[in-house]
């Protein structure tokens, strides 16, 4: 807390929080009897885990969704402002996709075989990323796991690195992070993390954001095969780059013959082909996940042409079938035609010229709330991405996840929703797309002005 600053009252906050649960228990009867039914067969009450992180004793259930809106079960209408996590950062219910999809269901959906579709996907990605050569998978973890096996495959080397308090999906090799003791840092499991199958320790090397010494240190100890980063950070929180670091990972990577792969899934919200066209990265390899396929399961990965040469011998062997890198329903044409689909009429640079400037009005707004109360919070941006922190900007992953106050991120969460706007359940991270409006980005000002005078007047 800074000199002067109000300081968060814990009774106060705890109270108003008790109230907030109460008003969602109200709102929400039918929500919360189908919460009550789901419980009997699944677990947890929840089709996939990371639903129970919503706010509120029960998750929302969702009647129709559209554009950057939703209505849930009871008939209350929401700002989206999580869009499926980025899987609908296109907006909900893209037209073309929608469209495609009906389309394709009445020809065959998947085959094994390409789809005429499937070269003009593999075009478009390469324009908009730079990268020449690419392949399909179901998502971005099984994307990472294919990439890293490449990597090993084509250095002979055993690990691989990540940055500390990172996310690439449910990639074992990469749940892993710094412990800080007297004797150094060691990789140990990431907390949280069931039943590590891998001891990372032994497959993987941490280092952390923004401190190219540590990388070189690391990497120069020569078992490193790639190094997977977001060119930003975003799934602890967006943690940007220092000037000049992203060019100084590349020199390092180089030097120490290390591959470079960027993941994009969520820093695609920096324009059309992510923060690698953006920024003008030069990665060997990139992965990009859910958005490109406007809400169907999908992935992609690049790779420059020296990568995809030295693994075209491989590709065409005997025993690609048990290589470990495969799905049978990867780049089926149902996927294709969705990715077509999106790429053609979405994630476009007039799509971003809309979305950006609303980030920007969103990141002003709250800032502007937080200035006027005195508070030591801030805004963090990254293209049409943005989130506040109850703290200043961190410059690292540690630093962020040491950051996170759930007691307050749950509050805002709450509060926001009882008043019709939904921030992602990870954080207080809003995505736009082309189809918010001016008057969804004042909606969410209102109610974090709101929430922030009823805890410090």
């Amino acid at each position: 807390m800074t000199d002067g600053a109000p300081a968060v009252d814990r009774s106060r906050l705890a109270a108003l929080h008790a109230e907030e649960e109460q008003r969602f228990v109200d709102l929400h009867p039918t929500s919360a009897r189908l919460a009550g039914e789901a419980g009997q067969h699944l677990l947890a009450g929840v089709p996939m885990p990371w639903m129970t992180r919503w706010p509120g004793s029960f998750p929302l259930f969702v009647e129709a969704a559209g554009g950057g809106r939703f209505t849930d079960v009871d008939g209350i209408d929401y700002v989206d402002l999580c869009l499926g996590d980025t899987g609908s950062m296109t907006g909900h219910c893209l037209p073309a996709v929608a469209d495609a999809v009906r389309e394709r269901t009445e020809r065959g959906i998947t085959t094994m075989l390409p789809s005429t579709d499937a070269a003009w996907v593999a075009g478009e990605l390469s324009r908009r990323f730079g990268l020449p050569r690419w392949q399909m998978a179901m998502t971005a973890t099984d994307a990472n796991r294919f990439v890293l096996r490449f990597a090993r495959h084509l250095t002979g080397r055993p690990r691989i690195a990540v940055m500390d308090w990172c996310y690439h999906g449910t990639v074992d090799e990469t749940l892993g992070v710094l412990e800080h003791g007297r004797a150094g840092d060691r990789v140990v499991p990431r907390p949280g993390a069931l039943g590590p199958q891998v001891d990372v320790s032994v497959t993987t090397a941490v280092v952390p954001f923004n401190d190219l010494d540590a990388l070189d240190r690391r990497l120069a100890e020569g078992d490193v095969a790639c190094l997977l980063m977001e060119p930003a950070l975003t799934n602890i929180g967006i943690v940007l780059p220092d000037e000049g670091y992203l060019a100084g990972v590349r020199e390092v990577t180089r030097r120490h013959g290390v591959l470079l792969v960027n993941d994009e899934t969520h820093t695609i919200c920096a324009g059309p082909g992510g923060a690698t066209a953006a920024w003008g990265l030069d990665p060997d390899l990139v992965v990009i996940g859910k958005p490109i396929g406007g809400g169907i399961p999908v992935a992609a990965y690049g790779m420059t042409e020296e990568v995809a040469s030295r693994l075209e011998g491989p590709m065409l062997g005997h025993d690609i079938d048990v290589a470990g890198v495969g799905g049978t329903l990867s780049g089926s044409a149902l996927a294709m035609a969705a990715v077509r689909a999106t790429l053609s009429t979405a994630l476009r640079q007039e799509d971003f010229d809309v979305a950006i400037p609303l980030a920007e009005s969103f990141t002003t707004g709250i800032q502007d709330v937080i200035d006027a109360h005195g508070l030591p919070w801030h805004v963090q941006r990254l293209g049409c991405r943005a989130e506040y922190w109850f703290c200043p900007p961190p410059r690292a992953g540690a630093e962020a996840a040491a950051a996170v106050d759930e007691e307050l991120d749950a509050f805002f969460h709450l509060w926001t929703v009882n008043r019709g706007v939904l921030l992602a359940p990870f954080h207080n991270m809003s995505l736009f797309a082309p189809s918010h409006t001016q008057a969804d980005v004042d909606a969410h000002t209102s109610a974090f002005r709101g929430a922030v005078e009823a805890l410090v007047g």
